[in-house]
């Protein structure tokens, strides 16, 4: 079956949001005489933070034995990150593959574990709104990474069947969510996600500059699809 859509996660492949959101709880750790190393950070990575997986606040109550106010320090770390992402221009190559892939005639879409609301909103102040005709969010399927529920969405939304749409991923958890979905993926790792294992991936690509959406789909139709890697 020939890729017809590409479903893109969003913190991490079209914005460098995750390095901010680390740096911030990164730097509320350090105010309390604690150490975030990077290893633990990323198993939120993707999935976003709760009781599956790593919880920044916790893990550094439970760890300086301090009494904080939660909805503090959790709205300090949202305005410090979001400081440190509004600045930020869509990551390499993000433009030049919407614009590619439009031309194209294939569908765009995000899948996505953060609020629509963060992702209308820099989505928005990018100027790359236009070029998606669906959005699932947290909001819209009320389940994270590696949960595939935001990639069948996505999919539902623009009616492709998930075998012809292509995910677009930086993490472990979104690579695992696209292929339970039934997606192909190609994975960008960055700096905060490249020590991750993506062995079941498609196609792993160092930057989305290092080739097109028409090159990447054409490298995939020689190869089989690698979904029966991921149970």
């Amino acid at each position: 079956m020939g890729v017809a859509a590409i479903v893109f996660d969003f913190d991490g492949v079209v914005l460098d949001s995750e390095e901010p959101d680390f740096l911030a709880w990164q730097e509320i750790w350090l105010e309390r005489g604690q150490d975030l190393p990077l290893e633990e950070w990323a198993a939120c990575i993707g999935t976003g933070q709760g009781q599956h997986s790593f919880d920044p606040f916790a893990e550094l109550v439970r760890r300086s034995g301090l009494d904080m106010d939660e909805p503090e320090v959790r709205e300090r770390k949202r305005a410090r990150a979001a400081e440190l992402t509004v600045a930020r221009p869509p990551l390499a190559g993000v433009v030049a593959w919407l614009e590619e892939a439009t031309e194209a005639g294939l569908a765009l879409a995000v899948a996505t574990s953060s609020p629509r609301d963060w992702v209308e909103t820099h989505l928005a102040r990018l100027g790359l709104a236009g070029y998606f005709s669906a959005l699932a969010c947290f909001d819209d399927c009320g389940a994270k990474k590696p949960d595939p529920a935001s990639y069948l969405l996505a999919c539902r939304q623009l009616g492709v069947a998930p075998p012809a749409a292509l995910a677009v991923e930086d993490s472990s958890n979104g690579l695992l969510a696209a292929k339970a979905a039934g997606l192909r993926c190609v994975v960008v790792p960055n700096v905060m996600t490249a020590h991750m294992d993506f062995s079941s991936a498609d196609l792993v690509l160092g930057s989305l500059e290092e080739a097109g959406p028409l090159e990447v789909i054409e490298r995939l139709s020689q190869a089989p699809s690698r979904s029966e890697a991921v149970g």
